[in-house]
This record gives C-alpha cells, sequence and structure tokens, in this order.
C-alpha cells in the first residue's frame, strides 16, 4: 500500500478527473472509485453514444461558492462547508468551461447549503445580499446562467418577503432550499403559506439536502456520504403524510440526487397503514402516483445500481439534468450523465425533456435563449 501522503496537486487532479493515485500495484481513479460497470445494460437510449454526455441541457444542480459567500458566512461566525467535506476551488469562468464540454446549454446554479441558522433579521441580511450578488451574476450571463435564490427559513415573514423580492425585483428564476432548517423540514405545515406563495406563483423549488438535525454514527466518513440520501427520505415521507402536494397543487419541486433515496424507499413509504392503522387518513389514495409528481435531478444517480430504481418511479418529464458540480468532480458528472444517455433506454424524444424540455417549462426565462 501507499506509505506516504497523497500531495494537494495528487488529489485536486483526482478530483477533477485528469490523473490516478498510485495506490499498492495499481492506480485509483474517478472510474475506480465509483465504477460504472460497464457491462450492465438497462437499455439502450438512442443516440447510441456520445461523446459529451449532453448536447443541449439545462443543468438544475449547479453549486457556487463565491467569494462574497464565504466571507459573509466568516463574518457571522460559519464555515461555508458541512465539516468534512472538501471546499472545491469555484469560478464562474471553471462553470462555464465545464458546460461547454459536458454539453450544457445554461445552468441554475445554486449557493449551497444557503442561509445559516441565524435571527430573522440577521438571515433577511444575509439573503438578500447573496441574492444580490446572484442577479449580477445572471446579468452578466443571461442566456447561461439561471439562480436560485436563498432564503432565511424557517423565519416565514422575511422568508416570504425575500422570495418576493428575488423574483418581482431581481428576476431570479426559483429558490433553493435545503431538507431541515434547525429540524424544521421543509414539508413542515407551519411553512404552509410559503408553500402556497411558491405554488401561487409557480416558483420552483431546489431542495437539496444538509445535515439531519440530530447527530447520527458517522464512523469517521462526511455525513453527505450515507445522510444525505435519507435526508431526502425524511423529506419524502414529510411530503407524502401531510399531502403537501395536495394542498398546493401547484407546487413545483425537485429533490436533488434523483430524490436521494425516494424510489428505493417509494412502496415501503406507502406501507404506513399496514403499520399503524390511523395513518391511513394520512396518506393519498394513491402514494406513488403522488411522489411521481416530484421532479428529480440526475446528480449521482447515474451508475446501474442507483438509476434502475430511479428510472422505474421517475417518468421523464419529471427528470431534469444535474452535475453536482463543483462538489462532484467534471469527470464523475459526465460518466454518471452518459450512462443515463446512453443505457436509461429512453427515446429521443425522451432524451430532449430530460436535457431541456422539463427544465424549459420550469424556468422560462433561460427558454427563450434556446
Amino acid at each position: 500500500m501507499r506509505m506516504h501522503p497523497v500531495s494537494a496537486r495528487e488529489l485536486t487532479d483526482f478530483r477533477s478527473g485528469s490523473s490516478t493515485i498510485p495506490v499498492g500495484n495499481r492506480s485509483v481513479g474517478p472510474r475506480y472509485a465509483c465504477p460504472s460497470d460497464k457491462g450492465h445494460r438497462m437499455g439502450r437510449s438512442d443516440p447510441a453514444t456520445r461523446e459529451s454526455p449532453w448536447s443541449n441541457a439545462i443543468d438544475v444542480h449547479h453549486h457556487i461558492i463565491p467569494d462574497l459567500y464565504v466571507e459573509e458566512l466568516r463574518k457571522i461566525g460559519f464555515a461555508s462547508t458541512l465539516p468534512g467535506v472538501d471546499k472545491p476551488e469555484w469560478r464562474v469562468e471553471t462553470s462555464l468551461s465545464m458546460m461547454d464540454r459536458q454539453g450544457i446549454r445554461a445552468a441554475v446554479v445554486n449557493v449551497w447549503p444557503g442561509v445559516p441558522a441565524v435571527d430573522a433579521v440577521t438571515g433577511a441580511r444575509f439573503a438578500r445580499r447573496v441574492n444580490e450578488y446572484l442577479a449580477e451574476l445572471v446579468a452578466a450571463h443571461p442566456g447561461r446562467l439561471g439562480a436560485f435564490a436563498v432564503l432565511p427559513l424557517p423565519h416565514l415573514d422575511a422568508s416570504l418577503e425575500e422570495l418576493a423580492y428575488s423574483t418581482d425585483v431581481l428576476g431570479l428564476d426559483g429558490a433553493g432550499l435545503v431538507t431541515n432548517y434547525g429540524g424544521v423540514y421543509v414539508g413542515d405545515p407551519s411553512l404552509d403559506a410559503f408553500h402556497a406563495e411558491a405554488a401561487r406563483r409557480e416558483i420552483p423549488l431546489f431542495v437539496h439536502p444538509t445535515a439531519p438535525p440530530v447527530d447520527q454514527p458517522a464512523f469517521g466518513l462526511p455525513v453527505s456520504l450515507c445522510e444525505f440520501p435519507f435526508e431526502t427520505v425524511r423529506l419524502t415521507a414529510q411530503l407524502l403524510y401531510n399531502r403537501t402536494l395536495d394542498r398546493h397543487p401547484g407546487l413545483r419541486m425537485i429533490l436533488s440526487h434523483g430524490g436521494g433515496g425516494m424510489a428505493y424507499y417509494a412502496a415501503r413509504l406507502a406501507c404506513g397503514p399496514l403499520i399503524r392503522a390511523d395513518l391511513a387518513e394520512r396518506l393519498p389514495a394513491d402514494p406513488i402516483a403522488y411522489l411521481r409528481r416530484l421532479y428529480s435531478d440526475t446528480a449521482m444517480i447515474g451508475d446501474p445500481h442507483a438509476f434502475p430504481a430511479v428510472r422505474s418511479l421517475a417518468s421523464p418529464d419529471r427528470i431534469l439534468v444535474g452535475s453536482d458540480f463543483p462538489f462532484m468532480p467534471e469527470s464523475f458528472s459526465g460518466q454518471g450523465g452518459r450512462y443515463i444517455a446512453e443505457h436509461g433506454g429512453f427515446s429521443a424524444e425522451e432524451l430532449e425533456r430530460i436535457e431541456t424540455g422539463n427544465a424549459a417549462d420550469l424556468f422560462p426565462r433561460l427558454a427563450k435563449y434556446q
């Protein structure tokens, strides 16, 4: 086994996909670390092969880490990423060049994890500063970039005010949320007024996982590795048994990473009344059809293990392209995209919906630049 530490340069090259790291008598690179199992065939899509995974895509899961955001967090005593998660370097030029190589026409960017846990006044001021930066970024690249506003949730009044300002005045394209805010999950009835306003305005909500409110065993691993898919499952269960989509039928909600573990857990989540009879009153009549109303993206599911589950639950008109760049390296998202495009069993028309059509429906401003 390799006995000397990995250098910073080697780690950077490894994350970008441009090199491997020698371990013993083998070289470990992104393809080895997250194998694609090339021998697996779920069903071939048209076209059969691609150099770039996409040709005209709109990426709805694209992170940015502006210096302004890092500095604003530092001022109030917060770090810019969760513990144990490497902070990638980001510049707008890096995103644009990656998009060119990957066949991504436009990206709706998000600032994750958004507004930290602070009081309403501090949170509102923080959100406004970040959203004004996002508006400037979009204005500089109107055909290439859109943006999800950050909001000071769970502070309801401040969030409603910022939602209106970010869309009506700044012209941002949606709102970026995390699964929970200090233990208040996005589907909580206390946020019904927020859901009602987002539904009335037809504002897309992009929901990304964050750390759960109670520490879980981590085994020295980043919280994102195991907990993030479960966080989205927790939110899915809440949305299902609170009938959030039924009470706010215009709600447009995107669950990142293919919905986390939603597809795998969908049938199990519907079993609540078998475990406790009174849950039948809370469960929608057709829970699977209910869950299929949610949107999801392709980030981190482009492999023969995760994607078949997502494919079995989500219809092509509810799948969106997501790269998870730059937290996940370009080589990884490209590999995943190619797997989905080549082996997802989609027709040319369905691939067009996934690449562009679904996102164009949600983000009409970006559709103008097609």
